[in-house]
């Protein structure tokens, strides 16, 4: 038996799930606790449910799972390799258990029938309280003799009227206290950059096309695996997931192998890139709510239609690709000689054509990358920060919630209405003191249309 009663409700009959909204319960399944430890199972939710929402999707065969997401030949013998349907019977339960925990809130339900593998989704049926028994009427209320205190009240009606008066009154005061502390908890979401002129003029031009906001958390899990088999991962490889199977397949030793996979199945994230979302989370007013999400989970569609913020260099988050071809200064690795720098592509005089991170007992030197551009689509507006090490890219988000730093950029640049923008940042940490950040070059572009 499912968790749920996967009933459409009559009121939702004619109003059937938008691809937003499914795709949105896809993400959020994904991302919740039972999927947490089993990037198998999270990769085939993650597949079989991208492709339910293709128009025209009939179904979705076992052979394909089979190729597509636990990387086997295409042509290999189902019949003697039942992977898909030993983990599609734990998917199903994973689903299930969610609705009745984490999701036990959804209006909208997913589920994958026995017999096939295509998702399909309905939208809860509201449960109605109702009774079996008709409720017996009240019978009429015996006089009982009133106390000596009660007949005191009763005789004395002043003094129920000031009770009365005084008890709306308590419950008036209260009400208005609440309220107001409400108020300003809500402004103060509503309003994060309020009293902050280079702020409040930064976010009001990132956000001004009003729709969500899109903080998408590096996958650190890839950029080890990148560090361990020495070579890079391309944009197209990491979507697909075919730099696993390329790796299950290559001549590492199976004890390596073993290894890569382990990674790869743990969601790791560095407390620099955490830090940075938490930063940026903070400018971002609660409505329309922002959404946190993990590289790996993010998808082309959302990327085109929202505004995006993308934590952390291209070797961790490949979504930067995109921006290749419109950013000077590029955050990449060095995989022969392991280490992180930030090419400068066009430099102008004074500029050096790399920068790379310098190391000492007593001070660690980084470079960091902030970028503000429109999205691939031109519908919206992204910003990348990343830097040459977890902790460099924190201090990029520093850069851009800073009112000092904002400031000083607007009067560098001479303009009131932010451009579009790349700043290249050096940033310190000496022993005992935080990070602090000073820009060495910047960019500007004009208005995308």
């Amino acid at each position: 038996m499912s968790a749920a009663t996967y009933v459409p409700a009559p009121e939702a009959s004619e109003a059937l799930p938008s691809v937003e909204e499914r795709r949105a319960l896809i993400e959020r399944i994904a991302a919740s606790v039972h999927f947490g430890r089993s990037a198998r199972l999270r990769d085939f939710l993650l597949y079989v449910g991208g492709q339910s929402l293709k128009e025209g999707c009939r179904e979705i065969h076992e052979q394909e799972i089979g190729a597509k997401v636990f990387g086997r030949p295409s042509s290999y013998d189902r019949s003697q390799d039942n992977i898909v349907r030993v983990n599609a019977t734990e998917l199903r339960k994973r689903i299930d258990l969610y609705f009745v925990t984490e999701g036990a809130h959804e209006s909208l339900i997913l589920e994958i029938p026995r017999g096939g593998y295509k998702p399909v989704f309905h939208w809860r049926l509201s449960e109605v309280e109702s009774s079996a028994e008709q409720s017996q009427p009240a019978l009429p209320p015996q006089p009982t003799q009133p106390s000596d205190r009660e007949s005191a009240v009763q005789g004395s009606p002043n003094s129920r009227v000031h009770l009365w008066w005084a008890a709306v009154s308590l419950v008036l005061a209260i009400a208005c206290v609440v309220l107001l502390q409400q108020n300003r908890t809500m402004h103060k979401e509503l309003s994060p950059s309020e009293g902050k002129p280079a702020l409040a003029a930064f976010w009001t031009e990132f956000l001004r096309y009003h729709q969500q906001t899109d903080v998408v958390l590096p996958d650190d899990s890839v950029s080890v695996i990148q560090d361990i088999i020495h070579h890079p991962i391309s944009l197209e490889d990491y979507l697909t997931r075919d730099y696993m199977r390329q790796i299950q397949s290559s001549d590492i030793s199976v004890d390596r192998r073993v290894d890569l996979d382990q990674i790869y199945a743990h969601n790791l994230i560095t407390f620099g890139g955490v830090r940075a979302a938490q930063q940026m989370l903070a400018q971002i007013p609660a409505s329309p709510a922002p959404h946190l999400t993990l590289s790996r989970y993010y998808t082309a569609d959302a990327m085109k239609g929202n505004n995006v913020i993308l934590v952390g260099g291209k070797k961790a988050n490949p979504w930067v690709h995109l921006f290749d071809d419109q950013m000077n200064f590029i955050t990449d690795y060095d995989h022969e000689h392991a280490h992180a720098f930030v090419g400068n592509l066009h430099p102008k005089p004074g500029e050096q054509a790399s920068y790379t991170n310098v190391m000492n007992p007593n001070a660690l030197v980084g470079y960091s990358v902030v970028a503000y551009l429109p999205n691939p689509s031109k519908t919206g507006n992204a910003i990348i920060l990343a830097g040459t090490d977890s902790d460099a890219t924190s201090a990029a988000a520093e850069f851009l919630t800073s009112e000092d730093q904002l400031e000083k950029l607007r009067n560098t640049l001479h303009v009131q209405k932010f451009p579009y923008f790349e700043v290249l940042l050096k940033t310190y940490r000496l022993s005992g003191t935080s990070f602090n950040a000073e820009p060495v070059a910047y960019r500007t572009y004009p208005e995308i249309h």
